[in-house]
């Protein structure tokens, strides 16, 4: 695997902007991997990760970026808990850990760094010193992955006979005998002009 530094730059790109998420994101998801044997995430070891994100911020670009895993891969799942953490699972092994990075690190950063005023430089420079005990809580985990949620082919494909849409991989409702999609059986997030 590539070195922090090499990392951090991949992920400042591609999110665009070098921040403190950046740095947490980089340093959670090296610490994640290493920890459920995943030696090259983006290469030969594609195909055994599989991350849940738990927030939709700036650590989950850099998330992103390290392992390699994608909504769009399938191996990337966004679960909204608006909690700064991630889980790792070695599909191959089953081994999982969940990482989550601690409050008590932003004021912390200010013993590492008290010659930097700025409270966010301050992080920005400090997450990158802090040992990892300090920075992130770190838990072994059990992860049961649904077959519908995994990577590959959809598992099936149903129409919704109110709408028409196509709905893959068992996210349709059943709503009294009638197969729906999720927008016509509770709601939609949008309205058609």
């Amino acid at each position: 695997m590539e070195s922090f530094e090499e990392l951090l730059e991949k992920a400042t790109a591609i999110h665009g902007h070098v921040c403190a998420g950046q740095v947490i994101g980089v340093r959670m998801s090296m610490l994640g991997l290493q920890r459920i044997g995943i030696l090259d995430p983006r290469g030969r070891d594609r195909k055994k990760l599989y991350v849940f994100v738990e927030i939709d911020r700036c650590a989950t670009d850099a998330i992103q970026t390290v392992t390699g895993c994608s909504l769009g891969k399938r191996s990337l799942k966004w679960v909204d808990y608006g909690v700064m953490a991630a889980t790792f699972v070695n599909l191959e092994s089953g081994r999982a850990v969940r990482i989550t990075a601690r409050e008590e690190a932003r004021e912390a950063a200010k013993a590492y760094c008290p010659e930097i005023a700025d409270r966010y430089q301050q992080q920005l420079e400090a997450y990158r010193l802090m040992p990892v005990e300090e920075l992130f809580a770190i838990d072994e985990v059990l992860v049961d992955i649904p077959a519908a949620d995994l990577p590959g082919r959809p598992l099936k494909r149903v129409r919704c006979v109110v709408c028409g849409d196509w709905v893959q991989d068992c996210r349709e409702v059943e709503i009294d005998g009638r197969l729906l999609c999720r927008g016509c059986g509770h709601g939609r997030y949008y309205r058609k002009l």
